[in-house]
């Protein structure tokens, strides 16, 4: 819960209660409010602050199931039922090719690394085992981070469990829309965790979201355009000294909340060029992709999406889990014949995600950053009559950039026709250790008496990927 001021009658002479002039995140490390935990975090030789390497993961999941072959692994020697309907594309390894919607990301190859032996083991469209790698909390990966570190950053009072949905981007969209089906809350499920660690959705939904609230004379805010708003009225207010007795950890708090929180989630304080550089709107026609039954949940804005990542990222927000939907392409008049689903979102990951990496590597950020892009399965390898493909769960694409892990590799092969690994398969359990391994020191996270056994061994029963480490 979010608390800034109490307009009740029971007030100081400037006209608020000093026992709830601020508190956030009374669920967060021991119920602790976030004055105290700016407090608490003086100790600096805590088990939890040498747990903690200092990164932040974005979690983008293509909903539906994007096809493995036509993204990084075209298998164009293959026969044509079997290889990638639009071609391929060189990338800067010698004898690497992906799919040829991504000339941007050949074109960057060295800067990332994808596995073709992964597989999401599941060929159906649910989402709580593949991102919570399916460890028996029933956690997703969010979820467990903010159970780890706390339900807001002490430093900056970013909620630390996100999800960005075109909806945070564009508030005309109506709400849910751009999703598969159950994809939320499975997505960012907190299992066994409780409702407190769900993902706080900046648009709207969420359990975290209905506990957030913002006090301010008799008004109760509905949205995030309202909070900030308020917000914005209420910093100006501290500004033209209209609030004093404040402890100085309350004022610290009150400067994260009004500072940090507001502006990270407001693209227009962003540079113009970077928005341009980010912007995937014109990619597509919308109105034109969304006549399709399945494509009625896609979106062109994954570039903003992303741009709005990489902010929290920098406000202090630990895990941010973005959606971007409509990639089931069976062909079937959901979607358009000949995988034309895929010929029109590919280009915007392609977009987005290069930008995304130019972005943090030129803010010097990938070594504090990490990104991971996958789906909920693959597409079968043979074609089907109507030009697409089918559900698959033995190969999915899967794709790591920065957070201090091996780059530019291609890890991992599959076979002649894109049917299985040929080398060590890996599982959501192994995508899932390689995201905790670059997040936490696992042998002091053992060491926090505070965790459950559970929770600590979800986190470290599985090896990570062996090639990324």
């Amino acid at each position: 819960m979010i608390t800034i001021s109490d307009s009740s009658p029971t007030h100081n002479c400037s006209g608020f209660m000093r026992r709830d002039f601020l508190r956030i995140g009374s669920l967060g490390l021991a119920g602790l409010s976030l004055p105290e935990m700016l407090s608490a975090r003086d100790d600096s030789s805590s088990l939890l602050s040498k747990a903690m390497r200092g990164r932040s993961v974005v979690f983008l999941f293509l909903n539906g199931g994007p096809s493995h072959i036509e993204s990084f692994d075209p298998k164009m020697d293959a026969p044509s039922e079997i290889r990638s309907i639009f071609g391929e594309v060189k990338t800067k390894h010698p004898g690497i090719t992906f799919g040829s919607h991504f000339p941007q990301l050949a074109a960057r190859a060295d800067k990332f690394s994808i596995v073709r032996s992964y597989g999401s083991g599941n060929a159906e469209h649910t989402y709580q085992k593949v991102a919570s790698g399916n460890n028996k909390t029933k956690a997703t990966m969010g979820s467990i981070y903010s159970r780890v570190a706390g339900t807001n950053d002490p430093e900056m009072g970013m909620p630390n469990n996100v999800v960005i949905l075109p909806e945070s981007v564009d508030q005309k969209l109506k709400l849910g829309k751009n999703f598969e089906s159950n994809a939320l809350p499975t997505l960012t499920s907190p299992g066994n965790l409780g409702t407190s660690h769900a993902a706080f959705d900046p648009q709207g939904g969420g359990e975290l979201k209905n506990n957030m609230e913002l006090k301010l004379p008799a008004q109760r805010f509905g949205d995030r355009k309202n909070l900030l708003e308020q917000l914005d009225a209420l910093k100006k207010r501290a500004d033209n000294g209209l609030m004093g007795n404040m402890s100085h950890y309350q004022e610290q708090a009150f400067d994260i909340v009004t500072g940090g929180v507001a502006g990270a989630f407001d693209l227009s304080k962003e540079d113009p060029r970077t928005i341009d550089r980010y912007d995937t709107s014109k990619l597509f026609n919308i109105q034109e992709a969304t006549r399709w039954g399945d494509m009625k949940r896609s979106s062109n804005l994954l570039g903003k999406q992303m741009l709005l990542a990489r902010r929290l990222c920098e406000a202090g927000c630990g895990f941010i889990t973005v959606s971007d939907c409509g990639w089931d392409h069976h062909s079937n008049n959901n979607s358009p014949k000949g995988l034309g689903g895929f010929s029109i979102l590919a280009p915007q990951v392609d977009h987005a995600v290069s930008a995304f990496i130019d972005d943090v590597k030129a803010r010097g950020l990938e070594d504090k950053i990490l990104l991971v892009v996958t789906g909920e399965m693959g597409r079968t390898p043979r074609i089907n009559k109507n030009g697409g493909r089918d559900h698959y769960g033995e190969l999915t694409p899967l794709l790591f950039f920065g957070g201090g892990l091996k780059m530019g590799q291609v890890i991992g092969k599959s076979d002649d026709h894109a049917t299985k690994a040929t080398t060590t398969p890996y599982r959501p359990q192994h995508m899932m250790a390689t995201i905790m391994h670059s997040l936490f020191d696992l042998g002091q996270v053992r060491l926090i008496q505070s965790l459950p056994n559970e929770l600590k061994n979800a986190m470290t029963e599985c090896d990570p990927i062996r090639e990324l480490i």
